[in-house]
């Protein structure tokens, strides 16, 4: 039988598996040409015993009129599906036969349920409406089939069908009209329910009048009316309909509410003596059963004497000491329960004793207010003793501790005073280096400032007698011959000047650190032909060496003309001084 309820026929037309097998009472004179499976997704028709899940579904020929379904490879995983919109009712089935009619899809498909709509396109496809949503579950059953119209093997008499929902406008219409109407028909429940579940409404109170206030007057001495006529009455004096007018009327009914005080105190002392009597009835009944108890505990008594006691056997023996412990704890539980109602009648004939009697009382509590101060006179002598032996305690503790704390500490004290000691020595001979190197500092200071005066003071004098030479040619030549020689001169006695300086500045190198900066400024300025002032130079030396000065840079290539020589460049404002290295020219020229 395959999954769609249809019975295996033979060739003769025999039913090759038993009818058990299909639906019970299957009438075969409906619209459907063979049985629906009851397993299938949405049919209401499960039978009694369902197949269990884990067993696999075996698919099986379906025979129509017009063409047959051939079930796919069952080792072929199953056909996938996209997700089920909400209300789903249209499904897509794609893969037709090109020559496929409306008529062959419907006689199809018309076995899983009334089809509303079938929207056929001119392709391989078209869209199935049916009339409830388990129904779509039926037409997915047939998605994978292979679908042959009559016995032709024509390519386009076949063709694998494919189905899987579809979303519709027109279902997800329907689907929402649907939740909607669940939603007022949930509100309305829950509307129903609470209107169930709150408490009623008091009664309405009605408004003042003679009326109305002599009806409340004889519902006021009615005993059973009367917290329903108290009710109203507190309302009409909440509300304030007491005057001048009415007040003789209140009045009058106050007095019939206060006129059922005397009945509610007769109430209560009836109350009170079919309490005390159920209360000794209880007490009666309780030391009945503990005379009960007691009787059995003298039986048990006597059944554990020596002269009983040997003839029984050691599980009856057993027993017979379980029950006799168990008898004794009840036996005891209500003896207690009966000293503790004895208790409180002492107590409540205790109470009543000093109401009756207040001097009495005034005296007990007298007597009881004295020994209360005396017991507290005592518990703070006490405590006062304590005290002062705690606080002898605490300073013995201190006083041990104390001598163990001033070794540690007078140990840590000298530390400290050495380290601090050390320290100081330390500093002072840092100090004196300082002061030393601070003189040396101040005697090269010294010497500086002297040499610089004494080469102000040979700049002064070769100023002076430039000035004098000049003077001199200008007076002796005025020619142009006599003006060129003059020139010559001046141009001579400046070179011998330069000379001069330069016999006094010029020299060899002084240190190591010289003939560094040297090779430095040789390369620096080999590699700018150029030539590059003296800030250009000073700011790219301070990389290697912070410490070193424009002014120092400056000195050294004045020492040296055979390899440093200076020049102006630019005109007026852009006027500049370059220095350039001239080693080579002076190694040519030599």
């Amino acid at each position: 039988m395959n999954n769609l309820g249809i019975v295996p026929m033979g060739l003769t037309g025999q039913q090759l598996v038993s009818d058990s097998i299909c639906i019970q009472g299957f009438d075969p004179n409906l619209g459907i040409i063979t049985p629906i499976n009851p397993m299938m997704a949405g049919i209401s028709l499960v039978p009694p015993h369902p197949v269990a899940a884990e067993l696999p579904v075996i698919k099986e020929i379906i025979h129509c009129k017009s063409c047959t379904l051939f079930p796919q490879n069952p080792n072929l995983p199953p056909p996938s599906t996209r997700e089920r919109p909400p209300g789903c009712k249209t499904v897509f089935v794609g893969g037709l036969p090109e020559n496929a009619t409306e008529e062959i899809i419907k006689e199809v498909f018309d076995q899983c349920g009334e089809i509303v709509a079938i929207r056929k396109s001119k392709k391989n496809f078209c869209h199935i409406r049916f009339s409830e949503e388990f129904m779509v579950d039926k037409a997915l059953y047939l998605s994978g089939y292979r679908m042959r119209i009559g016995s032709s093997t024509d390519k386009k008499d076949s063709g694998r069908i494919h189905v899987d929902f579809a979303q519709a406008r027109d279902d997800l219409y329907e689907w929402e009209c649907k939740q909607r109407l669940l939603a007022r028909e949930e509100r309305h429940r829950r509307k129903i329910q609470e209107d169930r579940l709150r408490p009623p409404s008091p009664p309405p109170i009605m408004h003042y009048s003679e009326h109305e206030a002599a009806l409340l007057a004889e519902k006021l001495k009615d005993d059973n009316k009367f917290s329903e006529a108290t009710a109203v009455l507190f309302t009409w004096v909440e509300r304030g309909e007491v005057n001048r007018r009415t007040a003789n009327h209140f009045y009058s009914m106050i007095q019939s509410a206060n006129s059922h005080v005397r009945r509610l105190m007769n109430e209560k002392a009836q109350h009170e003596e079919e309490m005390e009597l159920a209360k000794e009835h209880f007490k009666n009944s309780l030391l009945a059963i503990l005379t009960q108890f007691e009787q059995i505990t003298a039986v048990f008594t006597a059944a554990t004497r020596q002269k009983a006691w040997d003839h029984f056997s050691k599980a009856q023996r057993k027993n017979i000491d379980i029950w006799r412990k168990q008898c004794e704890e009840l036996r005891n539980a209500h003896s207690e329960e009966i000293m503790g109602i004895r208790r409180e009648e002492e107590m409540e004939m205790s109470d009543e004793e000093l109401e009756e009697n207040p001097c009495k009382k005034i005296r007990m509590e007298d007597t009881v207010l004295s020994a209360q101060t005396c017991a507290l006179r005592e518990e703070n002598d006490s405590l006062r003793w304590q005290l002062d032996a705690y606080r002898n305690e605490v300073e013995l503790l201190k006083k041990e501790q104390g001598k163990a704390y001033r070794t540690e500490e007078d140990h840590t004290q000298e530390q400290q005073l050495h380290f601090l000691q050390q320290t100081m020595q330390n500093m002072q001979q840092q100090l004196l280096r300082l002061q030393e190197e601070l003189k040396g500092k101040e005697l090269e200071l010294e010497q500086a400032r002297d040499e610089q005066r004494y080469l102000e003071g040979e700049v002064l004098s070769l100023r002076e007698k430039l000035l004098n030479a000049m003077e001199s040619v200008d007076l002796t030549n005025h020619n142009s011959e006599g003006h060129e020689k003059g020139v010559n001169g001046t141009a001579a006695l400046y070179h011998h000047r330069e000379k001069n300086n330069e016999a006094v500045i010029w020299g060899p190198l002084r240190s190591e650190k010289e003939a560094l900066l040297l090779g430095i400024i040789s390369t620096f300025l080999h590699v700018h032909p150029f030539g590059a002032n003296i800030e250009y130079l000073w700011s790219y030396i301070q990389r290697l060496d912070t410490k070193i000065s424009a002014s120092e840079l400056e000195r050294l290539m004045v020492r040296l003309p055979n390899m440093f020589k200076q020049e102006f460049s630019g005109v007026g404002a852009t006027l500049e001084k370059r220095w350039k290295f001239c080693g080579f020219e002076a190694l040519k020229s030599a």
